[in-house]
């Protein structure tokens, strides 16, 4: 008898893991996966062309908070667990609902999930949403330019729209994204490497997408999503921790994972807080006594001079990490405080979709988080911003909001620069 499987997921790791572990598995049934964190991604399915010969109809998404129903109405054997930086706390309250409806609860590790390449793979993962990644990876990729090194970047998955069409996707320009539809969080994570000149991969199915970027690459540069592990087993694995946000690499899953797993502990935003760098530091010591420790600070840039002392701005932040990653605030807010601006009330400008947002994550105060899935979210973007009575946008989002949504006031972009407190990036790619 097949055991009957539900793949609890995000439209991400979920379709990875059933992909590489599920797909030609005649040991199982997936009866279907359940999503969250993504609007609008229920009611589809799974397409056929991605489900393989198993699945001739496709398999169903469903809504998590159904777990206990679909359970009990398909007799589910197992649960799988599959998506990313969520507290130790959410990932076992899942498993006792699981439990609770008769199913058993697993996670699927590295060794059942990582794909291994015939080039090198280095990658960079994190402990939790927000601790860095981009600006680490920006210097990384930087240094492999330099040294005139052949890389792509592959981008952990953010299928939001036709699955079967975003199987395998290369971006090399700007037009690339028009061309693919991409929505403002894919936009965040692709835009900054394709203005760096480095070409990006992302998709749904890694497998295909791995052997088509070996075609032009000597070296695969693995780019994680939230704190979630890599796709691909890392010849150099990389893992941010935040030294404001101390202990949380021991507390959300699966960024304790990568804690362990990595050859290079990178503590970034030392200054902002040395006592929390420190408890970071004695935590990688005592678990992950064999990796190599780097401590690094954030370094504001704009991308203009704009004198915004005493001016009304309203801080556009990245979504990722200000709402699931639990931020407050990003590089825009830190620019607008340090440089004395007047910061609106985000909330009483906030329509449709965004207010939805701020009832949801109710720690958001004085950023907008820059929300654009699908066409409605980024009408309401536009439309919060545009009504804000703002005299000038600090977007500490990495994308350039005027390519996707029409904005009336002037947009200051903020970004980070990593910046090396003890310990050089570049020594840690010294055998690559």
């Amino acid at each position: 008898m097949k055991r009957k499987v539900l793949i609890v997921g995000a439209a991400g790791r979920d379709f990875h893991n059933f992909n590489t572990y599920f797909r030609d598995n005649e040991k199982y049934e997936v009866v279907g996966f359940t999503a969250t964190q993504i609007p609008d991604i229920t009611d589809r399915k799974y397409p056929t062309e991605l489900a393989g010969k198993l699945y001739p109809d496709g398999i169903p998404i469903y809504e998590e908070k159904d777990l206990e129903k679909l359970i009990k109405e398909h007799n589910i054997d197992e649960v799988y667990f599959s998506y990313s930086d969520v507290s130790d706390e959410h990932v076992m309250h899942l498993a006792a609902r699981a439990q609770s409806a008769g199913a058993s609860y697993v996670l699927l590790g590295p060794n059942d999930t990582m794909l291994k390449s015939s080039k090198k793979v280095i990658s960079v993962c994190a402990v939790r949403t927000g601790c860095g990644k981009s600006p680490l990876t920006k210097r990384l990729t930087k240094i492999l330019k330099e040294r005139g090194k052949k890389f792509v970047v592959i981008r952990h998955p953010m299928p939001y729209g036709d699955l079967a069409k975003q199987a395998v996707q290369r971006f090399e320009t700007l037009e690339d994204l028009d061309k693919h539809e991409c929505t403002i969080e894919e936009r965040e994570e692709y835009e900054p490497h394709i203005r760096n000149g480095v070409v990006v991969y992302a998709g749904v199915d890694y497998e295909k997408i791995l052997r088509e970027a070996e075609k032009e690459a000597d070296i695969i540069f693995w780019d994680g999503g939230n704190n979630d592990f890599s796709f691909y087993k890392p010849d150099l694995l990389f893992v941010v921790a935040d030294a404001l946000r101390p202990g949380h690499e021991l507390k959300y899953y699966p960024g304790e994972t990568n804690f362990r797993m990595a050859d290079i502990i990178v503590i970034n935003k030392v200054s902002e807080n040395p006592e929390g760098a420190e408890i970071v530091r004695k935590n990688a010591e005592k678990i992950n006594p064999d990796a190599k420790i780097l401590e690094t600070d954030l370094e504001l840039v704009a991308d203009e001079e704009i004198d915004i002392r005493g001016k009304k701005v309203l801080v556009v932040e990245d979504g990722p990490t200000v709402t699931h990653g639990g931020m407050a605030f990003g590089a825009g807010y830190n620019y607008a405080k340090k440089n004395g601006a007047e910061i609106i009330n985000p909330k009483e400008h906030a329509v449709g979709s965004l207010k939805k947002t701020f009832e949801k994550f109710p720690h958001l105060k004085e950023v907008l988080p820059a929300m654009g899935y699908y066409g409605q979210q980024l009408k309401d973007l536009e439309e919060s911003i545009n009504n804000s009575g703002a005299e000038v946008i600090v977007s500490g989002t990495p994308i350039n909001l005027k390519r996707v949504i029409k904005v009336e006031i002037p947009v200051l972009h903020i970004t980070y620069n990593i910046k090396e407190v003890k310990g050089k990036i570049g020594d840690m790619l010294s055998n690559v």
